[in-house]
This record gives structure tokens, C-alpha cells and sequence, in this order.
């Protein structure tokens, strides 16, 4: 594999990554909430939403490439497998506001108002995740990268 597609193919899951969880973000909120209310709450919380989806993509892209360096040295799936039980953690708590829309279909009110009311903080919360799986991946490449 030339040194253009190691790096090119990481970059294209990334941002396919990012682009997928945008296009899930607005056609969920649309599906439950419509479009008017879709663009409303973008409006109000881009600068949490725009770097949530940049830190899953950057997960993502991080992820392909230690596949990619240690699928050719033959060595740690186990890496592997962490590294995407981080990404699932940083998405899960990312996502967990979207539970606001979903919440009242299922009858749990109470959940919906102390999540409405945490709602930045969620956003907060998803961040740091975003933040600590990519410190965690980018750790394990530089390693898996000095062991090549």
C-alpha cells in the first residue's frame, strides 16, 4: 500500500464518519421533531454538535489508521477492540440528549425534563469523551507506530 492511500483512506473513513453523524443528527431530530425545530436547535448548539461530530471522525480516522499499522505488523487486536469500546463510550454520551425527542414517545417524562435541563452539560460531557478517545487512540498509534 503506497504512503498517499495509508493516509488518504483513514481521512475518507473520518470523514465519512463525521459526514454520516451529521446526516443522523439532522434526520433524526427532523423524523421526531421536524425541520423548523431541526435547524433551531443547530442553530443554537453548532459549536457543540460541529466538534462532536469533527471528534467521532477524528475517532474514526485514528481508528482505520491503527488498523492499518497493525494489521501490517501482524499485532494487538485487543488495542483494537479498546480503542472502539472509547469511540462507542464518546458517541453514547454525545447522543444522549437526543433522548429529550425520543423520551416522551416512550412515556418517561421525568427522564426528559432532567436531561433538557443538563443539556450543555451532556454536550460537555460528550466532549471530554470525544477529547479522551482521541488522546486514547492517537496514544496507541504513536506506540503501535514505534513498534513498526
Amino acid at each position: 500500500m503506497t504512503a498517499t492511500a495509508i493516509a488518504t483512506r483513514p481521512l475518507s473513513f473520518g470523514m465519512l464518519a463525521f459526514l454520516g453523524l451529521m446526516g443522523a443528527y439532522f434526520g433524526i431530530l427532523t423524523l421526531v421533531s421536524g425541520w423548523n425545530f431541526t435547524l433551531e436547535q443547530f442553530s443554537d448548539f453548532w459549536y457543540f454538535i460541529v466538534p462532536l461530530g469533527a471528534g467521532f471522525g477524528i475517532q474514526v480516522g485514528l481508528f482505520s489508521y491503527l488498523k492499518q499499522v497493525l494489521s501490517r505488523h501482524h499485532a494487538g487486536g485487543g488495542v483494537v477492540a479498546a480503542t472502539g469500546t472509547t469511540s462507542t463510550a464518546a458517541m453514547v454520551s454525545c447522543c444522549a440528549h437526543y433522548l429529550t425527542n425520543v423520551a416522551p414517545v416512550l412515556g418517561a417524562t421525568g427522564a426528559v425534563a432532567l436531561i433538557a435541563q443538563y443539556q450543555a452539560e451532556l454536550f460537555w460531557l460528550g466532549l471530554a469523551f470525544n477529547a479522551a478517545g482521541i488522546v486514547y487512540i492517537g496514544r496507541k498509534v504513536v506506540l503501535a507506530r514505534r513498534h513498526a
